[in-house]
């Protein structure tokens, strides 16, 4: 599914195929890098907890605000994931939106004021 939307917005499939090695990719800016190292501690949070330094890190590229918004992001998907999981939907089912088509995902980032 979001695979689906990144691609529909003009995602290269470089950068798609690169987030399961994020950390040893070369694709992805320093904001990108601290968004998805704060998804994957807010995905896992029975786990390890937030780490503070990772807290301190992310805050470096985003104002309260911007934070506040990615974590509900985070939620509002893990949510989501969980209720289709739940309740057995059919994987590949989902075709994104004609009206975000041609957008890339990177026009949507927050930029910190």
């Amino acid at each position: 599914m979001h695979w689906k939307d990144a691609r529909a917005r003009g995602e290269s499939e470089q950068r798609l195929y690169g987030l399961m090695v994020w950390r040893e990719s070369p694709y992805y800016t320093e904001r990108e890098r601290a968004a998805l190292a704060w998804t994957e501690a807010v995905t896992l949070i029975a786990e390890n907890h937030v780490p503070d330094d990772l807290y301190e890190e992310v805050r470096q590229y985003f104002n309260e605000t911007e934070l506040v918004n990615l974590t509900f992001a985070l939620v509002a998907i893990n949510g989501w994931n969980r209720l289709a999981i739940s309740f057995r939907t059919e994987p590949g089912s989902y075709q994104p939106s004609r009206h975000h088509q041609g957008s890339t995902n990177r026009e949507n980032i927050p930029t910190r004021s």
